[in-house]
């Protein structure tokens, strides 16, 4: 057994291991039905379990994990390596190569992130919710805003549903649980794009976004689908969105703009894979489920490092149920205050 973690910043990475298959397991600490490929991909925060069988002659052999992009971004092409040496091979033992994918390789993407499926058995059962209480279109992507004190007059923010996150100077889970959130964050988050436009195609001319620290609010125990919907704005690239406080059901993937009377009848309702990280496909869109029976607030937000900090990120706040365990727990005695 292989556990993959991947710890990159603003990298998304194939891994593969010359001359040998990877049986996947597990991904992001949840069962799916064991298939083979010789390559996966991970995406920042994301971990995957690999099953390896030696079962080559004695020898080294090259493990390797290379960047993917698949846009116009620039990024450091450059590979990272280690070795399998097998118990019984000789220093002088040539080394097995293996070369990476090229980096654009989507087609690679796609087919390990489609072939990705819940376990849904009887101990491990699939609890995709089959009815949706909010039904969520979330546009990600980077804009431009006028910086009059930085090259060429503009700088880089990104955004979900054109609104740049602002962090508060309170933190939003104490301004929740004390009720003082005036002045700290609105609960008035867009539950659909603010801007509507061909989201894959020839973006609008105004790439500037709204600045605000606005969440949305779930009752406790409501069902959540949220469409990302990637943009062209500026730059277009896959957004590995994380999600925290919970796991959600990858109901549906596809390119180009998101149809809401079409591709929800393609939806996987059956075994679709559990994941708290999920790639959003350049110039396409990704659809998740997910059951809001976590009170409190939580961090929904980009996973490249720099997108966060351009604004990439929204929260969540949850209410408290009805029932034992349904509530924030008050903080401790001793936390300290700031």
């Amino acid at each position: 057994m292989l556990r993959i973690i991947s710890a990159a910043l603003n990298d998304q990475l194939f891994f593969k291991i010359a001359g040998h298959q990877l049986t996947v397991v597990e991904v992001d600490a949840t069962y799916v039905k064991p298939f083979n490929i010789d390559t996966i991909l991970v995406s920042p925060g994301q971990t995957t379990n690999v099953l390896v069988t030696a079962n080559k002659p004695p020898g080294k052999f090259l493990i390797i994990a290379s960047p993917f992009m698949d846009s116009v971004v620039p990024v450091d092409d450059v590979a990272t390596s280690g070795l399998i040496n097998y118990s019984g091979s000789l220093a002088t033992s040539q080394i097995s190569l293996t070369a990476p994918p090229p980096q654009n390789k989507t087609d690679l993407f796609t087919k390990f992130a489609t072939s990705l499926k819940s376990l849904n058995s009887q101990t491990y059962p699939c609890l995709v919710p089959s009815t949706v209480d909010h039904s969520l279109l979330f546009t990600v992507g980077v804009g431009l805003d006028a910086c009059a004190n930085c090259d060429n007059g503009v700088r880089f923010v990104a955004d979900i549903n054109n609104i740049t996150f602002e962090m508060p100077t309170t933190a939003l889970l104490q301004a929740h649980y004390f009720n003082k959130t005036h002045g700290v964050f609105s609960d008035d988050f867009p539950g659909n794009p603010l801007i509507v436009f061909n989201y894959t195609g020839t973006p609008p001319n105004n790439t500037e976004t709204m600045k605000g620290t606005r969440l949305y609010r779930l009752a406790y125990n409501s069902t959540v689908q949220i469409v990302l919907q990637g943009t062209q704005y500026v730059a277009p690239e896959t957004h590995p969105m994380h999600l925290h406080g919970f796991n959600f059901f990858e109901v549906g993937r596809g390119f180009g703009d998101y149809e809401s009377k079409q591709d929800p009848l393609k939806f996987n309702l059956v075994d679709p894979v559990e994941r708290n990280t999920i790639g959003v496909p350049t110039g396409g869109w990704t659809a998740i489920r997910f059951r809001a029976d976590n009170p409190g607030v939580w961090f929904f937000h980009c996973h490249l490092e720099v997108h966060t900090t351009w604004g990439l990120k929204m929260a969540f706040v949850v209410d408290n149920g009805n029932g034992p365990n349904e509530s924030v727990l008050p903080p401790p005695s001793d936390l300290p205050t700031c």
